[in-house]
Formats: structure tokens, sequence, C-alpha cells
């Protein structure tokens, strides 16, 4: 349908500001940039996932479903992130499920094939990644309906803001859990696009402004989860048995794959030397604690500040996945 008002200035959304609310406008485009590096991390993640639990199949010649992935929360995050996966991640809409206490924001998912369950505890005793879109005075109540039901080995991944992860740990009884910590401060006009966010995941300066670890537009993210997400792909083959040497030229084959440059993660990039002298082969990685990860002083975060290398790998890799 034919937009009768676009090019009309008197119809913008600024028209109708004072000049003290028009200073606050830059606002909008933080928020639409937060939106969009957050499920576009998301996506990155669930791609990095899948790949390696594909591979772990092949190598392994053991039956398995595909990766699950849970939505708790179907407000606006929760509805762009799932705009975001179904466009993005590969994912089979019956291998996404969401919760919601609200039913009409569901429909259109729904018809797309994506279940709602209308049960948190049902999703968490379901999901491999578990994402929590919820308001931070709800989560107290979510955190008790899936404390009992989620499996060791469900990742769960937080937007609620102003909970720490440490606090987050405590709610669940769980240590598996990536929470993305956002700094804000500076020009954020690339964002201005992000009106629709099927069309901006198609974008390639938006994916080049979002990239972990050289993220542009007055957004930035911590170190700290990159480092989170490599670990969490070494504890999901921790989970499967697998030896630690499969394991890192399974993660190491991933990075391989999606980009020119190449890095080789070995078993001291992960674990202290005295550890990773006694660790055999064939023997799995240690489970490892993803909120430890986030909340303390560690060898990899050190090492990847230092390492421009494995920065363009990890960069190229999130360009590979996201455009294609």
């Amino acid at each position: 349908m034919l937009d009768v008002t676009a090019g009309l200035d008197s119809f913008s959304f600024e028209v109708g500001l004072s000049e003290e609310e028009k200073e606050k406008v830059y606002l909008r485009s933080r928020a639409a940039g937060l939106t969009f590096c957050g499920c576009a991390h998301a996506v990155f993640l669930c791609k990095l996932v899948q790949s390696l639990r594909a591979s772990i199949l092949s190598h392994t010649a053991a039956g398995g479903r595909g990766l699950c992935v849970g939505i708790l929360g179907m407000g606006h995050l929760g509805k762009q992130l799932l705009t975001c996966l179904l466009e993005k991640s590969g994912i089979e809409p019956s291998n996404i499920k969401i919760s919601s206490r609200r039913p009409e924001s569901t429909v259109e998912f729904t018809q797309a094939g994506v279940e709602c369950l209308f049960s948190n505890s049902r999703l968490a005793a379901w999901a491999d990644v578990l994402f929590l879109c919820c308001l931070p005075s709800h989560l107290p109540k979510v955190c008790a309906d899936l404390r009992s039901h989620l499996s060791k080995h469900c990742l769960v991944y937080c937007f609620t803001s102003a909970v720490p992860v440490a606090r987050l740990a405590h709610l669940l009884g769980h240590d598996f859990i990536i929470k993305p910590q956002y700094m804000t401060g500076g020009d954020v006009d690339v964002w201005q696009s992000c009106t629709d966010m099927k069309t901006a995941l198609n974008d390639p300066s938006l994916i080049e402004a979002s990239c972990p670890l050289t993220m542009s537009g007055g957004i930035s993210l911590d170190l700290s989860w990159v480092c989170a997400v490599l670990y969490s792909l070494l504890n999901i083959c921790s989970s499967a048995s697998l030896g630690s040497s499969l394991t890192l030229c399974l993660i190491n084959s991933i990075f391989q794959e999606t980009g020119t440059h190449v890095i080789k993660l070995t078993t001291q990039t992960f674990i202290s030397a005295s550890c990773a002298t006694s660790l055999l082969p064939d023997e799995p990685f240690p489970w490892i604690s993803i909120t430890d990860i986030q909340t303390k002083d560690i060898h990899l975060q050190c090492h990847l500040s230092r390492n421009k290398p494995m920065q363009q790998c990890i960069s190229a890799a999130y360009k590979y996945m996201l455009q294609n």
C-alpha cells in the first residue's frame, strides 16, 4: 500500500516535540540499536551451537534431535528475537517454542508453526537454549517456575536488565547462564534504519556495526560475553562426553569454516597450564561455570584482548553467519 505521508515533514515524529524533547530523540535510535545487537548476537550464538551439535552428531554417530530453542516472554524484545531466529538462524519453527501470559501476542507465530506452551516449567524442561525476555519485576516468579525444571545442560540466555548474573544464578540454582552487558555512549545515528528487523538483518553496515569485538554506533559489549560463548561451546562438548582433543578439533573447525582468518584454540586457551598438562586427549574438559566466566578475571579474556588474529577470526565468523 502506498504511504501518502512519505516525504512530508509535517507528518514526521519530531514535529510535535518541544526543543527539550528533541534532545532525547537519540534514545529511540539507541533503543533500536540495543534491540538489534541483542537479537543479532543471540542468532550468532544459536548458529554456533547448532553447527557444533551437528559436528558432534557426525563424529559420534549418535542419534539426536535438532537444537531446541525456547523464548520466555513475548513482549517487544521476545517478538523481535523470535522474528530474527525464524529469519536467520536456520532453526525450524517446530524446534522453537515460546511461553507467554498473553495468547493474543503469539498468534502470528503459532500460525508459522511455533508452539506456545503457556508454561514456563514445561518450556525449561524442553529447551536446550532458553532465552529470558521478561521484565525485572517478573524475574523472581519466573526463576521460581524454572528452578527445578532446568537441565544442567540447558544454556540460559538472559536479556533482563538490572539483575546481575550472579543474582540470576542464585535465583535459578544454575550456572550455565549468559547475560550480555551492553554499554552505551556516543553517536547512535547508525541505528536509525532499524525500523524493520528483517530488513535490518540483511544490512551489511548494521552487521558490521554490531560485530561483538568491534562494535560501533555508541554501543559496546564486554569481552566477557565472547568468553562466555566460547566456554559454552566447551561445556556442550563436555556434556556429550567428548575428549578434549576432539572438543578442540570441533570448535576450531566451526571458525575455520566461516572466515578467512584462522585460529587454533588449545587446551591452555581455556584452562591453566597445570590443568592442561594433566588432561588426557580422550578426557573431557571439566564443566565450567559460565557465571564465573562473566564475574571473575580469567586468562582467556586477557588473552583475547591482546590476540588480534583471534579477534579477527571471531569477527569473521560473526559476519559470515549473520550474512548466510
